[in-house]
């Protein structure tokens, strides 16, 4: 089976949404959907967007702003960033949009809604009218969902974090 196979809706959370039963395997990630994401929303610290069909939520993500920056330790990983960047608009800081939580339902795990939800993110900044100017999505990704994102193409940000529980991954909108 896969996202074709189920009938499901996406959503913008807002205050009067109710948010279906959703059960994945990180217990912080089920405590921020029904406890934590409709005051990240009244804070304007995030935006939580699910998708549910009519007895369950399914998946869902979160995003902010964030902005990528110059770390000079990180010469070689800037460069490379750099090289995708017109030689007169390079500068140090780069906007960018963060997923701050992305998570599936186990029992949906494997039908592709995760992916599902990258591509929403990234449509939404690829392709539709901005606001404000958006190049790269970022992540601190788990370590358990690192290849997930190495799949969908996110780089790594830096070395340094590599024995850490979260590393920083980013997307180039302008790579699709």
């Amino acid at each position: 089976m896969n996202v074709n196979d189920i009938k499901w809706k996406m959503t913008v959370l807002a205050p009067d949404i109710e948010i279906l039963p959703f059960e994945c395997a990180d217990k912080d990630l089920n405590e921020f959907l029904q406890n934590d994401a409709k005051n990240y929303l009244n804070s304007l610290l995030a935006t939580t967007y699910i998708i549910q069909n009519e007895e369950d939520t399914i998946a869902y993500f979160c995003i902010s702003h964030d902005s990528l920056n110059k770390k000079d330790e990180e010469a070689a990983k800037w460069n490379k960033i750099n090289r995708s960047i017109p030689n007169d608009k390079r500068r140090r800081t780069y906007p960018a949009v963060k997923i701050g939580r992305l998570a599936v339902a186990t029992k949906y795990e494997g039908y592709g809604f995760g992916r599902l939800a990258l591509k929403a993110v990234v449509m939404m900044y690829a392709n539709e009218q901005q606001r404000a100017g958006c190049r790269f999505v970022t992540v601190d990704a788990y370590r358990s969902a690192l290849a997930f994102y190495e799949k969908n193409d996110f780089r790594y940000l830096t070395e340094k974090d590599k024995d850490e529980e979260t590393r920083a991954m980013y997307f180039d909108l302008k790579s699709i």
